[in-house]
């Protein structure tokens, strides 16, 4: 990809109105389509404000009124706002456009952002993000008769089978704890270049999140670098470990679209081996790596 540059929109006392962030986001997206700058990443911080994707529910909003932004992602409800890190990406991916590599790349340079703070966080299969896992639970005996847990790949609407793979922990079906969320994740690509981005916890009041169903996952919390630390954290400390580790996974990123073998007969994969048909790379499905097609310019959106 082309160099990565940085630009400052405004955090704390200067922190960023959503829609006037949107509004940014719209215009540098179209001079990225027209090559007009390069391959750019918004940083700031919003007032607090919640924001729905397409598949939001009435019940996952909140319940007490509190007004929600509307936007063009993919996936469910959100929040952001003071102590939150956000970043916008707009890139220019390389066709046919692979979302969820994209994905892959922003929760690598988060997961790398956590590691520097001496945190350790992961992916969960099924579920776009960066995870601290929750403690394992101690075995317990079995008495036969029905199991009260659950596996999310069976009965969670939000579970993307295309976010899996070694680098993936493997779902929590009750051997653990509550996973917690450090990072969401949500994107949007039109014309092959990218929108929105991702939100990391530096030090948030979290009981924001009370009010709604975060992302539409019921089984998961959130959490927060200085919540996992045990230590104030500001977004001053993490701001430049974060823009270094973007920097190196997007700059050095290769991306390598799908293979395309036009022998007759033969399905067309996707780079994880599963037919393109059965996972394009432009098609909705579900609500943590879904992409939705437009005509001839893709467009995607993977959800928070």
């Amino acid at each position: 990809m082309s160099e990565l540059r940085f630009v400052h929109l405004g955090f704390g006392e200067d922190a960023v109105d959503y829609r006037e962030a949107w509004e940014k986001q719209r215009e540098v997206h179209a001079a990225r389509f027209a090559d007009e700058v390069p391959d750019t990443c918004l940083l700031l911080e919003h007032p607090p404000v919640y924001t729905a994707g397409r598949r939001t529910e009435e019940s996952e909003r909140p319940l007490d009124g509190t007004p929600v932004v509307d936007v063009d992602r993919g996936g469910k409800i959100t929040w952001h706002g003071p102590g939150q890190l956000v970043g916008y990406p707009i890139l220019k991916l390389p066709r046919p456009v692979d979302v969820v590599a994209h994905v892959r790349r922003l929760e690598e340079a988060l997961i790398r952002t956590a590691a520097e703070f001496g945190l350790a966080t992961t992916r969960i299969e099924g579920r776009s993000g960066v995870w601290v896992l929750g403690d394992p639970v101690e075995e317990r005996p079995s008495y036969g008769g029905l199991s009260l847990d659950f596996d999310p790949r069976l009965t969670d609407e939000e579970f993307d089978p295309r976010l899996s793979g070694p680098e993936y922990a493997p779902s929590n079906a009750g051997q653990r704890r509550e996973d917690r969320k450090l990072a969401a994740i949500g994107i949007r690509v039109a014309k092959g270049v990218t929108m929105h981005g991702f939100a990391l916890n530096v030090n948030p009041d979290n009981t924001w999140f009370d009010r709604i169903v975060p992302c539409g996952i019921r089984d998961a919390g959130v959490t927060s670098l200085a919540n996992e630390l045990g230590r104030d954290v500001t977004i001053a400390e993490v701001l430049p470990v974060a823009e270094r580790h973007l920097r190196e996974v997007l700059e050095n990123a290769e991306p390598r679209p799908r293979e395309v073998d036009r022998t007759p007969g033969v399905p067309v994969r996707s780079p994880g081996g599963a037919p393109a048909d059965a996972v394009p790379a432009a098609a909705a499905a579900g609500g943590t790596g879904a992409a939705d097609a437009a005509g001839p310019a893709p467009r995607g959106a993977v959800t928070a």
